[in-house]
């Protein structure tokens, strides 16, 4: 049966001062009237019931994750001690999985992403599924068409298409976040997807590539697996997973396997990576500004401006910058440093404001 495993480890410190330490970007509501873990959740309800939902979070966000999705079982929300990247993450929910249903089949997928229209995703998933009912050795990716030269993305090759599977391919390549010129000349061949990190396969397939590719990676998750259902199975896995090498999926099992697929997604995607997303993902006003909130511009064009209904944001003269305004916080940034928020956080807590982040 499939199982829908939502990964909801990010810290989203691209989204400050809106996200925070005590509640990142997928428990806010950036995107629409639910949060982004809700949308993740409910997107996934009609190919997989709550009762065959996992969440993987941190320790510092495991009571949040149970009172925003109440449906799910406490039992399958699986509580990481610390960040290990995604292939423990994926491991840990695997074996979880397979102890329940040795025929589980894995539907992975990020807790903050937005995907529209979320019919096409369902069809998406069900085509994935029937593709491992004739191939279940098969790795399934979902790949993003891309629409610009990315720089911000991973790069999937597609080769041949996989016989007699719609829009599924085999994988030619991986390729790295690129720089403009290589992100433009991939964009010019059509055959380059967006790496999505959204995944379908047997729980056991991953588990067997696992083990033959990271055997010390598996080594410590069957540490943890054995004490499933017991009573030290939370003490267990707090104690050995930060043994996991941390390490993403990508670079442990699927750039080294043969058997990997990548299915062109129909439908929208965005990852939310920062608050240019907001761009994307709203409308603009007649000069191009993004605006959520109350603003007044003089000569301010192509910004985003985020602020609440009782608070009014002014601007004179800004083009190309972001303004986000909190009740005990505010940036201002041009568009183009938001990658140097992280920076920004290091900063302050160089200065010791902490309760600040």
């Amino acid at each position: 049966m499939l199982h829908t495993v939502v990964m909801a480890g990010g810290s989203g410190t691209r989204f400050w001062p809106v996200s925070r330490q005590d509640l990142p970007k997928q428990f806010l509501s950036l995107f629409g009237d639910r949060s982004l873990i809700k949308q993740a959740v409910g997107r996934c309800r009609t190919l997989s019931s709550d009762e065959r939902t996992w969440i993987v979070t941190g320790a510092a966000h495991a009571v949040e994750t149970g009172r925003q999705l109440p449906d799910v079982p406490a039992s399958h929300i699986l509580i990481e001690p610390c960040g290990r990247n995604t292939a423990p993450c994926i491991g840990l929910a695997a074996l979880c999985l397979l102890a329940e249903d040795p025929d589980a089949v894995m539907l992975v997928t990020p807790a903050d992403h937005v995907i529209q229209p979320e019919a096409e995703f369902v069809t998406a998933v069900e085509r994935a599924v029937a593709t491992l009912e004739t191939s279940p050795e098969k790795l399934c990716l979902f790949g993003i068409v891309p629409d610009r030269p990315a720089t911000g993305y991973g790069y999937i090759e597609r080769g041949e298409s996989l016989a007699g599977v719609d829009r599924v391919f085999n994988v030619v390549r991986f390729r790295e976040k690129p720089n403009l010129e290589t992100a433009q000349d991939f964009l010019d061949a059509g055959n380059f997807l967006w790496n999505s990190g959204i995944f379908v396969w047997r729980a056991d397939t991953i588990v067997r590539e696992l083990e033959r590719l990271q055997p010390e990676l598996i080594a410590v998750l069957n540490r943890i697996r054995e004490r499933l259902g017991e009573p030290d199975f939370a003490e267990t896995l707090e104690r050995e997973f930060p043994h996991c090498p941390s390490i993403s999926i990508d670079y442990a099992v699927l750039e080294h396997s043969q058997d990997v697929c990548v299915l062109e997604a129909p439908f929208g995607w965005d990852d939310v990576g920062s608050w240019s997303a907001l761009a994307r993902l709203h409308p603009k006003d007649e000069h191009d500004n993004t605006v959520l909130g109350r603003h007044v511009g003089i000569e301010t064009k192509n910004c985003t401006i985020f602020s609440s209904d009782d608070h009014l944001v002014t601007t004179i003269g800004l083009d190309e910058c972001v303004v986000v305004h909190t009740e005990n916080a505010t940036l201002v940034a041009k568009l183009d440093d938001e990658a140097q928020v992280k920076e920004l956080l290091k900063a302050i807590e160089a200065a010791g404001l902490e309760a600040f982040l």
